[in-house]
């Protein structure tokens, strides 16, 4: 885990890319987020957050075949990173190992990818973890932006994930996601709390339509540290972004010094 930041920034103007993910259709995905990217570029957007398994959508047959379009889809996002000078981040399915992880890539704006974070909670009533190997690390990865720690969809269910980052130095959290619209409340929620618990940005990429029978919920949101819903989006495709500014992590933690008088040994 790292949580050194490469340079000091202090507002981010940050966006999320909210859209229905065709399921194994790599090319229609791809242009989709392209030519959002292009429009929030002109908007002045400096980071950008896609959703969960935003390419492939979870397509678990042909899981193997479909991850071989990775590496593909990374140059293609390093290369938009680099000329447009972006930050971006979003899930993927990731071949490694014999099998496929759900990883969250960060393309920075000098079109590296400053890492990668493998999705440690597999959601088994989905049958996640038949098709996907488990990460088994949490990541606060540096940007130029500096350090963002990253969850995936379910990982928000796990307070101690978002927790453990907050410590390792995050100032903001980037979740990605497919979450079902019949567990919308929970969506919101616990959005919030971790924001709130944490004191820090929460920027949570949801997918919205549908995959079969399965209805997503949308409302991708930006919140700060304070709990505020800085942007929103409904049901449908959408963009939504927010300024974040940094220093108001540090406001907060210090008028309300939840992270420092933590007791550990307490919790045992």
């Amino acid at each position: 885990m790292l949580s050194t930041e490469k340079s000091t920034v202090n507002k981010i103007s940050a966006a999320i890319i909210q859209f229905d993910v065709r399921r194994g259709d790599v090319e229609w995905n791809l242009g989709t987020v392209k030519r959002r990217i292009s429009a929030l570029a002109k908007q002045g957007m400096q980071l950008i957050l896609l959703p969960e398994m935003w390419s492939t959508g979870f397509a678990n047959e042909r899981l193997k075949d479909l991850s071989e379009t990775t590496p593909g889809v990374l140059d293609d996002l390093s290369g938009i990173a680099k000329k447009l000078h972006l930050t971006i981040i979003g899930s993927l399915p990731e071949k490694r190992g014999g099998g496929v992880f759900n990883t969250a890539y960060v393309v920075d704006r000098d079109g590296s990818i400053a890492g990668v974070y493998r999705k440690i909670h597999l959601f088994s009533p989905t049958a996640e973890d038949r098709y996907f190997k488990p990460g088994r690390k949490a990541e606060v990865l540096k940007t130029s932006l500096g350090p963002i720690g990253q969850m995936i969809c379910y990982d928000l269910r796990f307070p101690e994930l978002c927790r453990s980052l907050a410590l390792a130095g995050a100032k903001m959290i980037a979740v990605m996601a497919e979450w079902p619209a019949e567990r919308l409340s929970h969506w919101e929620v616990l959005l919030k709390a971790r924001a709130i618990e944490n004191q820090l940005f929460v920027l949570g990429a949801n997918r919205c339509g549908k995959d079969g029978d399965l209805v997503y919920a949308g409302h991708s949101r930006i919140i700060s540290p304070y709990g505020e819903v800085l942007a929103r989006a409904g049901k449908r495709s959408a963009t939504l972004s927010a300024t974040m500014d940094l220093r108001n992590v540090e406001k907060i933690r210090k008028h309300i010094p939840c992270l420092k008088e933590r007791v550990p040994e307490a919790y045992e």
